[in-house]
This record gives structure tokens, sequence and C-alpha cells, in this order.
């Protein structure tokens, strides 16, 4: 442990300015997905790609709860998850799969963020998928695809399939497993994603009352806000949501940057 154990500073020369940024950003996803309840004690991932022309990306150290993850701490992997920098955390490549398959079949994936909350468990065991009885679920319904459950994510047959029914979307719901989105950046994925979240819980908020009682929205309206999403949500995250996310963690715990 003590001969890879590296500093702070010691990570940061090591890799490249444009890395480092990178690895800021995506520590600070995990910081968030923690803030606001969505960590599952230590499993779960979000990972980014390394800028540069090998196929590395970042993702946790496995040990670690998403509230302790710095940017110094994130294990750079190669596309079967094995470590390519000396480090003192445990890796776990099954968990990378997912990830991988995105991030190799698709340029724009610079970021894959995947959950279990129980909002998106829930949304994920229903027939249905996502309802669009909320604006927030209106705005990303047509950003989500649906790939059936086929057991725990280990079999790397799996990642044909995963690209396949993702396409070119930026969302997917993993029927009876979970959420997952895609971004161009960190800040993105994270976005993407918070709409999903919220547009779940929502979903399942409303449904405790009966279906009896939804009010469907006017015919043709889900169409126009799905319109409205789509072209908007990068603009709001990279320029306005993810920034003001940023200084949200300055606040409370910069040490997300270390």
């Amino acid at each position: 442990m003590a001969t890879v154990l590296k500093s702070v500073d010691d990570v940061r020369s090591s890799v490249t300015p444009e890395e480092w940024a990178v690895r800021v950003d995506l520590a600070a996803a995990y910081r968030l997905v923690a803030l606001y309840g969505w960590d599952d004690l230590i499993f779960t991932h979000l990972s980014a790609r390394v800028p540069g022309p090998e196929h590395h990306f970042l993702i946790n150290p496995y040990n670690l709860m998403f509230e302790e993850i710095t940017a110094s701490s994130l294990v750079k992997i190669d596309v079967d998850g094995h470590p390519v920098m000396p480090t003192p955390y445990l890796v776990n490549p099954a968990g990378f799969t997912i990830h991988s398959a995105i991030h190799m079949a698709r340029d724009d994936a610079q970021a894959v963020m995947h959950l279990h909350t129980s909002s998106g468990q829930a949304v994920a065991a229903q027939a249905e998928g996502l309802m669009p009885i909320t604006q927030t679920a209106m705005l990303i319904r047509e950003q989500v695809a649906y790939h059936h459950y086929e057991g725990v994510a280990t079999d790397l047959e799996e990642r044909e399939r995963l690209v396949e029914d993702l396409g070119t979307k930026d969302a997917m719901i993993l029927r009876n497993h979970g959420t997952l989105t895609v971004g161009a950046t960190v800040g993105q994925c994270f976005i993407k994603m918070y709409f999903l979240e919220r547009a779940c819980d929502a979903q399942i908020k409303a449904l405790s009352a009966g279906i009896a009682g939804l009010n469907a929205a006017p015919q043709g309206t889900p169409e126009k806000a799905a319109g409205q999403g789509s072209a908007g949500l990068g603009i709001v995250a990279d320029r306005l949501a993810w920034p003001a996310l940023l200084r949200k963690l300055d606040r409370l715990d910069p040490s997300f940057r270390d």
C-alpha cells in the first residue's frame, strides 16, 4: 500500500491538466450523488473518458463511499477495467461492463452514470416505464431507451445488446435494475440523470395515489416538451447548472478537488 499510495500533488503532476479537470468534475459528480441520496453504499458507478488517444477511463475506488471520493483517488483503468496507474484502491472490473460498452461504442459518451435508486428501480420494474405525467418526465422521456434485465452485469456478451438498445439516445432505464445516462461532459451526464431521477421519483409518488386520478397532458404537449428538452439540456448543464453545482460543493466541502 505504501509503495503505491500517492499524494494529491503526485497524482496531479502525473496526469495532464485536461485529465485533472475531468477528475475534478467526476469527483464532484460522485459527491453530488451522495448529497442527493442517490448512492447505494459503495455500489454503482460513474465513469469518464480520459482525454487523449488511449482508451483510458476514470472510475471510483470500489471500497470508498461516494462522499469520500476525490479527484486524486479516482482510478484510471483500461477498457477491461484494469488499473493503468499505481493505486492503493480496489477496483471492480465487472462493474465497468456496462460503462465500457457505451464508452467504446459512442464517441460522444465522455461520461456515463449508472444508479440504483429506489425510485429508479421502481419505474424500471413498471411495464410502462417512464410515463409523460410531469414536465420533468416529458423533457427527458424521448431520450430514454430500455434494456431488459439479464442478471448482474458481469457477462461481457451483454455489452453488444446494451449498445444496441441504447442506440443514439442519452438515457436508459435498465429494466428491473436502475437508471443510466450518457453525456458529452460530466456536467451534461449529471443533469440528464437529475431530470431522469426526478421524473422517476415524481411518478412513484403520483402513482401512490392511484392511476385513476392522474391528469393527462393535452395532446401534443409531451412531444413539444420533448423537443424543448433535447434542445436545451446540454447548454443549461454546461453553462448554468453544473457551475452552480460546483459552487455548492465548494461551499459545503471542497475536498472533492484534492
